[in-house]
């Protein structure tokens, strides 16, 4: 499974119509140490850009955009527990939530990870 961006610097990687999303390395290396994430409700449904979280570090904090509209199904409670995840393993251990996706048009506005690096 490949990764698709959003330009709110968030990622997503899809099988079927479940994805897993979180926030990207140049995210995290923009807010630093983080210590503290807000994971939405599992059954919460978000449209693609709405804020389905919070990102607080000891520089700042920041919402957390769903890349693709859908229904969350699960959440990462590791990450909860740990939020130094999304720094040390950003695009693997340090994932935010999963998302049934009820739009996969969405998926068209996503950039490949050549394209998000020209914008990093």
């Amino acid at each position: 499974m490949s990764f698709l961006f959003s330009d709110e610097h968030t990622w997503l990687q899809r099988d079927s119509d479940i994805a897993v999303m979180g926030i990207t390395v140049h995210a995290q290396d923009t807010l630093g140490d983080i210590v503290f994430v807000d994971l939405p409700a599992i059954g919460a449904t978000f449209k693609a850009k709405a804020v389905a979280g919070v990102v607080e570090s000891v520089k700042a904090a920041a919402d957390v955009h769903m890349p693709a509209g859908g229904e969350i199904i699960e959440v990462n409670e590791a990450l909860r527990a740990d939020p130094s995840l999304a720094n040390s393993d950003p695009l693997g251990q340090g994932w935010f939530f999963k998302a049934r996706l009820t739009n996969l048009g969405d998926l068209d506005s996503l950039l490949d990870e050549a394209a998000y690096q020209k914008i990093t």
